[in-house]
């Protein structure tokens, strides 16, 4: 990588401090795979890639043409927002960033719903994610789009590695190092080694309903297109965004010494996780929508948890704490509610 700025912001911190890598390597591996991506995983993460795409393609001529029923659009949305908020909450604001300490039941749900989100293994997400805050846009993060340069070819190549192509790179990131608390954790690990579970449990709910609903294979059939191949698809693409369009455009009210930009129009597919500038310069915050009109309903989510006594100790934006982040003249901007 030539262009990124300089790495300064470390890696967060596991949410059992004390638990050392040489403890974690001695446990059994959280996923199914070795350090290095075999072919027949390579095989199927583009299966897993290229399917629901494809569904993707043709839910446009299909709903033009034949429509979409009801039934179909509510377990497409239903199940999209469950996956987006178990990656949004769980994956990424409580397992990797400790936004929050979550009651044990709430722990392993999150666990689940993110996994059902079919993102590959929740051990193997937190340590991409984690690696890619200690490196962010600089030399060893994992999907930089100013992997290459900053000339417009340079950033077309990076988009493109950032949003699919590094998913496809032999080595993977260790989960020893990056996430040995979530390696130590026996439920975790064992849900993290069950993706392929749960991500048959997420394909197959759609036509479940769908068909019992209608009491018909179509029934069965439509949902499984809507509900789990276009769903999964949309998401997908949604969360890749945030890895390659949100750290090459978008406004940077707050520092950080990366690229991270927020970009609005991405805000409500992605449950808030696209006012990215925030993120990066306060990346344990529950919140990343902190300003006036700033939709983020993971923070929203979090705040009824809270108040429900499942989640506590949760790392919302104070003034002071938003102040000390903004650029030089940024100031006395209009600021959403600091608690959601």
């Amino acid at each position: 990588m030539t262009a990124g700025p300089k790495a300064v912001e470390e890696s967060p911190m596991p949410l059992d401090s004390s638990a050392g890598s040489s403890a974690a390597s001695a446990l059994p591996s959280a996923t199914l795979g070795g350090e290095q991506r075999r072919s027949l995983e390579q095989i199927t993460l583009l299966l897993f890639i290229t399917v629901p795409f494809l569904a993707l393609l043709a839910a446009v001529p299909l709903a033009w043409g034949w429509g979409v029923s009801w039934l179909d659009l509510g377990l497409m949305t239903a199940m999209y927002f469950i996956g987006c908020h178990g990656i949004t909450i769980g994956f990424h604001r409580y397992f990797t960033h400790g936004a929050f300490k979550a009651k044990r039941p709430l722990r392993i749900a999150l666990a689940v719903m993110g996994s059902m989100a079919v993102e590959g293994p929740l051990v193997r997400w937190v340590a991409d994610h984690r690696k890619h805050h200690k490196f962010s846009d600089a030399d060893g993060d994992p999907h930089s789009p100013w992997r290459y340069g900053e000339t417009v070819p340079a950033l077309m190549k990076g988009l493109w590695w950032a949003h699919i192509g590094w998913m496809f790179d032999e080595e993977q990131t260790s989960q020893q190092k990056y996430a040995p608390d979530l390696v130590k954790d026996g439920a975790i690990r064992a849900i993290s080694r069950q993706f392929v579970l749960w991500t048959v449990v997420s394909l197959l709910i759609p036509p479940l309903v769908g068909g019992l609903v209608t009491w018909s294979w179509q029934g069965a059939l439509t949902a499984f297109f809507w509900g789990s191949l276009v769903r999964v698809a949309l998401l997908h693409h949604v969360t890749w965004s945030i890895n390659s369009i949100c750290h090459a455009v978008g406004k940077r009210p707050f520092k950080s010494r990366d690229r991270s930009g927020n970009v609005w129009w991405l805000a409500v597919l992605s449950c808030g996780e696209s006012w990215h500038n925030l993120h990066h310069a306060d990346p344990t915050c529950a919140r990343h929508g902190v300003m006036k009109g700033q939709l983020d309903s993971s923070a929203r989510l979090i705040r009824w948890f809270e108040l429900a006594g499942w989640a506590h100790d949760v790392r919302w934006p104070t003034a002071a704490r938003i102040d000390a982040r903004r650029k030089d003249g940024s100031r006395g901007e209009e600021k959403a509610p600091l608690g959601a």
